[in-house]
């Protein structure tokens, strides 16, 4: 079974930080771009961030570039997304995703994989 489990929303203030994490199990790790998208009240699906394990390679959605870092820990199994200057326009439900490539980043097809959501609320 695969399980993308995700965690660390919450509620801050504008031009606060959050670090998100997400632990994986089911799939192997390094054949993945795991990331995050989040979706956001009006604007529909918003592809963030993926790091492929295998290369380190990180791939940035225009939302997520100066702002936010993925990271992660492959002997945890578990990807991190460090967001940091958040603002009110961020609040949305931010969820874990998987896929053999990068595409869905820039907005080609669906992840293979996604897990449930974890809320962040950014108040002003």
């Amino acid at each position: 079974e695969v399980q993308l489990q995700a965690s660390g929303g919450g509620t801050v203030e504008d031009g606060g930080s959050l670090r998100l994490s997400c632990v994986v199990s089911g799939i192997t790790f390094d054949d993945y771009c795991i990331g995050w998208f989040r979706e956001v009240q009006g604007k529909g699906r918003d592809n963030l961030s993926c790091i492929r394990n295998s290369d380190g390679r990180v791939y940035y959605g225009d939302s997520a570039k100066g702002r936010f870092t993925i990271s992660s820990d492959n002997a945890q199994n578990t990807v991190y997304l460090q967001m940091n200057s958040l603002k009110p326009e961020d609040t949305g439900l931010y969820t874990c995703a998987a896929d053999r490539n990068e595409w869905w980043i820039r907005g080609i097809g669906m992840p293979e994989q996604w897990g449930q959501g974890t809320l962040v609320t950014v108040s002003s």
